[in-house]
């Protein structure tokens, strides 16, 4: 799984949510891990790639409607677009 599939799938599945909605990183990870695969493996390659949208001001991540680092310990994130507002 590479850095572009990633995104790619990010964005996918922000488009098929209402304006404002958020994702949960695990569905990026499960939608690309082969059938049966590992997803939980990916759950650090796709945040360090939601990390770099963010930081380039692409994508929004939050925790508990707050924005954090997407690679900061604490609890689980949520992605959405950058700009949309919406609730976690």
């Amino acid at each position: 799984m590479t850095d572009a599939d990633i995104e790619t799938q990010i964005f996918a599945l922000l488009a098929r949510r209402q304006p404002g909605a958020t994702i949960c990183p695990s569905e990026v990870a499960r939608a690309l891990a082969p059938a049966g695969g590992a997803w939980r493996d990916q759950m650090h390659h796709v945040r360090q790639v939601a990390r770099v949208l963010a930081q380039d001001g692409r994508l929004r991540v939050t925790r508990g409607g707050v924005p954090v680092d997407a690679i900061a310990p604490g609890g689980p994130i949520r992605l959405g677009l950058a700009g949309a507002q919406g609730s976690d």
